[in-house]
C-alpha cells in the first residue's frame, strides 16, 4: 500500500515536472516579455548588418512579426553557425528564425514546428570557369559552404532531408573537397581570387546567392539547381507548448499575407510555405 502510494506520488511529480517543461520557453518569454532568436550575422537577404550597422533582412523581419505576434520585445543573437546548429541551447535562446534546414541528425536535438520558406541549392562558380557545368563536374575540386549546413551532408552524400525522406538525391560524383566557412562572404571572396585558387566552387542556395550574381560578374551559376531546401524555424525539443504556440503565430503570419509581403520586400517573390 504504501510502495503503490510512493509510485503514485512518484509519478505525479514526473509528470508535473514534464508539464513544467512543455511550457518552460512559453513560460519564460512571457515572464521576461522578450523573444530571444538566434540568427547568422551576415546571411543576405536573410540577416545582414545595413548601413546602420543594425541586424536586418527577412528572416530578422520574420522574427520581429513573431514578437509583435506574441505581443512582447525581440533580442537577436549571432553566435556562430556551429553553436546554433548544435543545439541543447539550455535556454540561452527561444527560437532560431534561422534559415535551417531540418535534417534527421538536427531532429534528434530540435522540433521544427513550421517550414516558411524554400529555395534551391546551387553551384557559383567563378565567371571565368568553364570546367563546371554540374554536380558530376565537382568530383576531386575544392567546394566552399558554410559549415554544419546542409551542402556539407550534400556533398558528404548523407543528406536526408526532413518531410522527404523518401526522396532519392544525386550525388553524382565520387568525391568532394569539402571546405567549411563561418559565412557565404568569405567563401565568395576567395572564389573571386580566380578559378582554383582558393576554392573552385560555392554550394549555397539561389536567394543568397541571386542578388551577388545579378551585382558582380565575377561569378556565374553552373547548372541547374540540386535540390530545393526547405527551411524551417527550429526550437529546443521537447517543448510541446511553445512548439503549438509557434504554429499557431505562422499561421496567423501566413493568414493576414505577412509572410508574403515580408517574402516580396526581400526576395522579390514569394517564396514562403
Amino acid at each position: 500500500m504504501r510502495l503503490s502510494s510512493l509510485l503514485g506520488a512518484g509519478l505525479v511529480v514526473l509528470a508535473a515536472a514534464s508539464q513544467a517543461f512543455a511550457g518552460a520557453t512559453l513560460d519564460r518569454v512571457e515572464s521576461r516579455k522578450e523573444m530571444v532568436n538566434v540568427l547568422m550575422e551576415s546571411y543576405p537577404p536573410f540577416s545582414f548588418l545595413n548601413d546602420k550597422n543594425q541586424l536586418d533582412g527577412f528572416d530578422v523581419d520574420v522574427a520581429k512579426a513573431v514578437a509583435d505576434k506574441l505581443g512582447v520585445k525581440l533580442r537577436l543573437e549571432t553566435p556562430s553557425w556551429d553553436v546554433i546548429a548544435a543545439g541543447r541551447w539550455s535556454g540561452r535562446y527561444d527560437i532560431c528564425i534561422c534559415s535551417m534546414t531540418p535534417s534527421k541528425a538536427r531532429a534528434e536535438v530540435f522540433d521544427f514546428p513550421v517550414e516558411y520558406y524554400a529555395s534551391p541549392a546551387v553551384i557559383v562558380v567563378n565567371a571565368k570557369d568553364d570546367r563546371i557545368h554540374s554536380a558530376k563536374d565537382l568530383n576531386g575540386l575544392k567546394v566552399g559552404l558554410t559549415a554544419a549546413s546542409s551542402y556539407e551532408s550534400y556533398l558528404n552524400k548523407n543528406l536526408v532531408i526532413e518531410g522527404a525522406e523518401d526522396k532519392q538525391l544525386d550525388y553524382p560524383f565520387e568525391q568532394v573537397q569539402i571546405a567549411p566557412y563561418d559565412t557565404d562572404n568569405v567563401a565568395f571572396h576567395d572564389l573571386a581570387l580566380g578559378a582554383g585558387v582558393r576554392l573552385d566552387a560555392i554550394l549555397t542556395n539561389l536567394v543568397t546567392a541571386q542578388p551577388r550574381l545579378d551585382q558582380d560578374k565575377r561569378f556565374k551559376l553552373a547548372g541547374a539547381p540540386l535540390y530545393e531546401e526547405p527551411n524551417s524555424v527550429a526550437i529546443e525539443k521537447g517543448d510541446a507548448e511553445w512548439n503549438a504556440k509557434v504554429r499557431q503565430v505562422f499561421a496567423e503570419l501566413k493568414a493576414d499575407g505577412t509572410l508574403a509581403k515580408l517574402s516580396q520586400k526581400w526576395i522579390g517573390a514569394d517564396i514562403s510555405k
